[in-house]
């Protein structure tokens, strides 16, 4: 029997191959070895070998992706239809990384690897799988985006704008992939524990010139905070929540479109529907 919030595990003519990406630690690392232990068979990414290496000592199928090289995209998709007799049921885009930073401090170089990592190389992964599923007649698209996508907050803009692309992208993909027995959801987390703010720490220091921005005083403080592992609070859950969406957009005969996940996700989403603009961004502005 599925546990509260559930759905039940599907049976073995539906979807069971599903390729998670960014999964050497956080949300990708955590759905990845769900899934397996419900049966699924998982191809999963990272690019360190070491994470590679793990992933595979605990019994899931691991592949280099770096979505910043086509041609590691390219290879991974061959690999897992050579492995899967050209099906698949199921992908989850996850990996990604946060460029902090205020927009005037970012230079187009930073702005675009953080489309290259967040967006180009999900719309090239997504590309290559649509037409094995639609040669099968089903499959299941899911992209793990971010609150940030629905609500930005200040010194988040090259993330945020990244998920907003990838919202609006995939959402027009939605719409036109009806009928084909694809279904495509995307979940927006908020505040989970993963590793994204000290990954975070290294692009900060890498194109942000910190002593000669206006922005210095903030940084510092942000700066502080990073090294520090992020933020911690009581309302910052583990990975499982992302899990329960995710399971749920996989096996429900009707996915949602958004699953909006974490109290202060949920809250941003009512403030958008309920606050005029101007006190709205007030708002978030705070919780930068």
């Amino acid at each position: 029997m599925a546990t509260p919030g559930q759905t039940a595990i599907p049976a073995a003519k539906e979807l069971r191959t599903i390729i998670v990406t960014g999964a050497s630690s956080g949300i990708g690392a955590y759905c990845a070895r769900a899934l397996r232990a419900e049966g699924w068979r998982v191809f999963a990414t990272a690019r360190k070998p070491t994470d590679i290496e793990a992933l595979e000592a605990d019994g899931l199928e691991a592949f280099y992706l770096d979505y910043r090289e086509p041609e590691s995209i390219a290879a991974l998709v061959d690999a897992v239809l050579e492995r899967t007799e050209g099906k698949l049921d199921a992908l989850f885009n996850n990996g990604a990384y946060a460029q902090p930073g205020a927009v005037e401090d970012l230079s187009v170089e930073a702005l675009r690897e953080q489309f290259e990592a967040n967006f180009f190389g999900w719309h090239d992964l997504t590309r290559r799988v649509v037409p094995v599923m639609r040669r099968q007649g089903h499959g299941r698209l899911v992209h793990c985006s971010s609150i940030l996508g629905l609500a930005p907050v200040r010194f988040r803009g090259a993330y945020s704008a990244s998920k907003h692309a990838i919202e609006g992208l995939m959402l027009c993909m939605r719409q036109e992939l009806e009928g084909s027995g694809i279904r495509l959801s995307l979940i927006e987390p908020g505040p989970v524990t993963s590793r994204i703010a000290s990954n975070g720490l290294a692009w900060f220091l890498k194109n942000i010139d910190i002593e000669n921005s206006v922005h210095r005083a903030d940084y510092k403080a942000q700066l502080a905070r990073l090294q520090a592992g992020g933020s911690v609070s009581r309302l910052k859950p583990g990975p499982e929540v992302v899990h329960v969406a995710l399971r749920h957009a996989l096996l429900s005969q009707r996915p949602r479109p958004h699953y909006v996940v974490t109290v202060p996700a949920r809250i941003g989403v009512m403030l958008k529907r309920i606050l005029p603009a101007s006190a709205l961004y007030r708002v978030l502005a705070r919780r930068a």
